[in-house]
């Protein structure tokens, strides 16, 4: 469907040109954790405040291509104000999206259909899986993210 790719690439050009949740938050009590990718260049830092075991905040900040970016942005606004069960079952989500299991792997089964109901915006990327090497982009704010909310939940 091309109509369906254009606005896909829309949203993604958006959120790269206009990034939601940009900027930084006093570290503590939010943690800070930064992610990198060696092969491309791409870096992100996450900010997040967890209070009563919900993200009260996050800020993103960091530089890279538009997948990883507009990855980021999006992430931000899905699990601004969530309960921490459901961040990680986004995590979850958007890692099968990606075609990857929790470590990583290729995964082989999708427990629940992946469409616009059950990620939003966040669908733009899934084009991403036609690029394999694009991948890491892509899952790289929410890598990085999963970090944070160790370090959150550790330190609580």
């Amino acid at each position: 469907m091309p109509g369906l790719e254009d606005l896909y690439r829309e949203i993604i050009l958006d959120h790269y040109k206009n990034p939601r949740n940009q900027g930084t938050l006093e570290t503590p009590p939010a943690v800070m954790e930064q992610g990198y990718n060696p092969l491309c260049g791409d870096e992100v830092k996450i900010y997040l405040l967890v209070e009563d075991d919900m993200v009260k905040d996050i800020k993103i900040d960091g530089q890279g291509c538009s997948i990883s970016r507009s990855s980021a942005s999006l992430m931000s606004n899905a699990v601004k104000g969530k309960s921490l069960k459901d961040v990680y079952k986004a995590i979850r989500t958007f890692k099968k999206m990606m075609a990857l299991d929790e470590d990583g792997h290729e995964d082989e089964e999708t427990i629940e259909p992946i469409n616009e109901y059950t990620v939003g915006e966040l669908i733009a990327l899934q084009g991403v899986v036609k690029f394999p090497v694009r991948i890491k982009c892509a899952t790289l704010p929410w890598n990085t993210l999963s970090q944070a909310l160790e370090d959150a939940t550790n330190n609580s």
